[in-house]
């Protein structure tokens, strides 16, 4: 069987490494070459522990991106993932997309439809003229987009898991458009790898805390941007992020006001018709989900309630935010855009306990 060459730009990061393990498990990828910059040089069993000993993998030596290279590498390569920070992913990926290889990007700049918004949040956006081409990587909500995409821009953590849970009950009209509040708490690994002082485990270990409250985190408005499609109005949401202390998973309580009629059972059912039998597990009447239900997994899981008492929809999903919140969905819809099922290549299980 013939396999994709898969390329990866920033591979020494959290993400970079589980499309690493990700990519070295699919039947139709073949993982060919890494890039990184402090890691240019060394094999990628010194950085990555994980791949010691495996053949292939293990003796793999990171290179040193360079524009100028990129001609060498497109007959090297079918598709590159870039796992880097904004701007920088979209100067790279766009070489590579010009150059003719599919590019899958992790960053946040391919995935607003407003220049504006996006240079409101993350400044001057250095490939404007490629927004046109990127198509949005939340499969579920953007597969028929995806078919044939070369450019494939991968949602945000927070994103992902917010509209997993409200999607279905805006689509189905189910709730009221305001207010809507998220409130997100997310392992340590979704700061990255790099030690920092509020992320180091003594500061975290035994405490959670709320950050970039009121408006103020990057993925507020690419959440509102997500719901308002699919409600077909503008969304403003009131989104609290919070640091957990556990590595990997993201927990999302979604509140909104129910319309009449509305029930746990209603919010249920429409998730059902969204997701079908995909990566989106819909629990069943009083199941509550739990983030170890899905760590290391490419799947989410989503719950409903309704408190008949103050009318309000209650809203749950889970995922792990490095593999469906990042890397996992990357190749969900790389798989989409091939034509290939969506799971194919992806972990089912979660790690447990």
């Amino acid at each position: 069987m013939t396999q994709l060459k898969v390329g990866i730009v920033g591979v020494a990061g959290y993400t970079g490494a589980e499309l690493v393990r990700l990519v070295s498990a699919h039947p139709k990828l073949s993982l060919q070459w890494v890039s990184g910059a402090s890691t240019a040089g060394k094999t990628l069993g010194e950085v990555l522990p994980s791949v010691r000993g495996v053949t292939g993998l293990a003796e793999l030596v990171i290179e040193e991106f360079r524009p100028e290279d990129v001609e060498t590498l497109k007959q090297r390569l079918d598709v590159v993932f870039t796992a880097l920070p904004h701007a920088e992913s979209a100067r790279v990926g766009a070489l590579f997309f010009r150059a003719g290889v599919q590019v899958v990007d992790l960053s946040a700049d391919y995935r607003f439809e407003d220049i504006a918004t996006y240079e409101s949040w993350y400044g001057e956006h250095p490939e404007k003229g490629l927004l046109s081409q990127a198509r949005y990587g939340l499969v579920e909500w953007h597969r028929d987009e995806l078919q044939h995409a070369r450019l494939i821009a991968a949602p945000g953590c927070y994103v992902t898991a917010s509209v997993l849970a409200l999607g279905p009950l805006l689509d189905q009209k189910l709730i009221e458009t305001s207010p809507i509040i998220v409130d997100a708490k997310s392992g340590v690994s979704g700061a990255g790898r790099k030690a920092k002082p509020s992320t180091h485990l003594p500061e975290t270990a035994e405490g959670i805390r709320p950050y970039s409250v009121a408006g103020a985190h990057r993925h507020t408005p690419e959440i509102e941007q997500e719901l308002s499609r699919i409600a077909g109005q503008a969304i403003k949401i009131v989104f609290t992020p919070q640091l957990a202390p556990f590595s990997r998973g993201i927990l999302a309580c979604c509140y909104a006001t129910g319309r009449p009629g509305v029930s746990a059972q209603a919010c249920r059912d429409a998730a059902r018709a969204a997701y079908g039998q995909g990566l989106v597990a819909v629990l069943d009447d009083g199941q509550l989900p739990d983030t170890l239900w899905v760590r290391g997994s490419a799947r989410a899981m989503v719950s409903y309630a309704y408190d008949a008492r103050t009318n309000l929809v209650l809203a749950f999903s889970v995922l792990d935010n490095l593999s469906k919140g990042a890397s996992a969905q990357a190749i969900q819809a790389l798989n989409a855009s091939r034509g290939w099922p969506d799971e194919t290549g992806l972990p089912l299980l979660a790690q447990f306990p």
